[in-house]
């Protein structure tokens, strides 16, 4: 794989090499013409261009719906079959009858995974950036059940409004009952299906390299014109992060699916660069996206949930809270609003229906809920910008195609 993969190299080399002495143009002055067009749409951001950026935005959005409209166009047997299937799951679900309770739990079932894989796509995927999911969502998720374990010495939460919101069941369990295994297999299901969902969202950039490899075409995505430009100067990286990158490259593209599922296994902000490097050496589908799924669904997952219900276990809570309170002069005002914090939540486990409202949440829960809107505010505007920057790219290409033509 690795030799069909170099002398693909070799081709596609020379073939830039005729086309640049075609046309008379020097490849440095073509580099420095990509860096000046890459740093012109890096301005292109809401806070310093807002309406420019809106105009492009707004643009790449048509045009992006405009080859959508095309592809189902040209594929309207699948659009007709698609809305065939959409009909009878509609007729089915509105129709009376004995299934209807099977309809139900499968509708359960299904909005409680998808809301987990979309939750996993949006932390891998995001135009540009990924939305911190697992920090915001699940990550707390996994911390709620395991206080209420805990604290009703049971994980027998009824549904619903389970996973909504966790009450403790109306018989009290045992004290000590409650064991890892148990806190693990009780969150086992949305942890998997948001590990799904982060290595669906791996797949762009794998399809974006390999259709670029097999078309010879001038990629059109940054991180893989930085990821050839690695290539042709693996031998001068000096900084840490072009070695790691480089490191990451070598085991992937030496040892195969055991370095994607290696590198898949570990939490790693630079796991774009496996999927880029195995579309570029072309690298079977299924070992790609075999070795990521097993990977993040269950052995990253299984090592990120352990690590938070260990963190939010009674004992290490109660310690960290001590803690905070033995910190000399600021300590007990510190303390005092986590203890309130966790008070409140043990009257939330315990709360019925007939027992009025329980308290009011304090500032750390009002802190939180802040930060969660400030984080997916962020996320709206970085999508925002990198389609008013796609657009603009798309305008610099139009440029240099008619300045060819010339």
């Amino acid at each position: 794989m690795a030799e069909n993969g170099k002398n693909f190299d070799h081709r596609r080399a020379a073939m830039n090499k005729e086309q640049y002495n075609g046309n008379f143009t020097d490849p440095s002055s073509m580099n420095e013409k990509k860096r000046r067009d890459r740093e012109e749409r890096q301005n292109i951001v809401l806070w310093r261009q807002p309406l420019v950026t809106l105009q492009y935005f707004s643009l790449e959005l048509l045009v992006i719906l405009k080859e959508w409209t095309s592809k189902l166009w040209h594929r309207q047997n699948i659009v007709v079959c698609f809305l065939l299937l959409l009909a009878v799951l509609i007729a089915t679900y509105y129709v009376e009858g004995a299934h209807q309770q099977y309809v139900q739990r499968i509708e359960k079932q299904f909005l409680l995974y998808a809301y987990w894989i979309g939750l996993g796509i949006l932390s891998s995927v995001g135009l540009g950036t990924g939305l911190h999911t697992f920090l915001l969502y699940l990550g707390p998720h996994i911390a709620s059940v395991t206080l209420a374990a805990y604290e009703c010495n049971s994980v027998n939460f009824p549904e619903p409004p389970y996973p909504d919101q966790i009450i403790c069941p109306d018989e009290e369990g045992i004290e000590g009952s409650i064991s890892l295994w148990s806190i693990i297999s009780k969150v086992r299901i949305e942890a998997c299906m948001w590990g799904v969902g982060t290595a669906i969202g791996e797949l762009p950039p794998y399809f974006m390299a390999r259709a670029a490899r097999l078309s010879g075409a001038e990629p059109d995505d940054e991180e893989y014109q930085e990821f050839e430009e690695m290539l042709e100067h693996a031998e001068a990286a000096q900084d840490f992060a072009s070695r790691a990158k480089l490191a990451i490259q070598n085991l992937v593209q030496k040892v195969g699916f055991f370095g994607i599922l290696a590198c898949a296994s570990i939490p790693n902000p630079l796991f774009d660069l496996a999927g880029i490097t195995c579309g570029h050496f072309l690298v079977p589908f299924w070992t790609f996206f075999g070795a990521t799924l097993i990977g993040k669904a269950i052995i990253k997952m299984h090592i990120q949930k352990i690590f938070v219900i260990i963190t939010f276990s009674k004992h290490i809570v109660e310690q960290m809270v001590a803690f905070i309170g033995a910190v000399p002069g600021i300590g007990p005002s510190l303390q005092k609003p986590f203890q309130e914090y966790l008070e409140a939540q043990r009257q939330k486990l315990h709360h019925r229906s007939g027992m009025g409202t329980p308290q009011g949440e304090n500032w750390l829960s009002w802190i939180f809920e802040k930060l969660v809107v400030v984080m997916v505010c962020y996320f709206i505007l970085s999508i925002v910008n990198s389609m008013a920057q796609s657009y603009a790219k798309r305008i610099q290409q139009r440029f240099s195609s008619e300045e060819k033509t010339k």
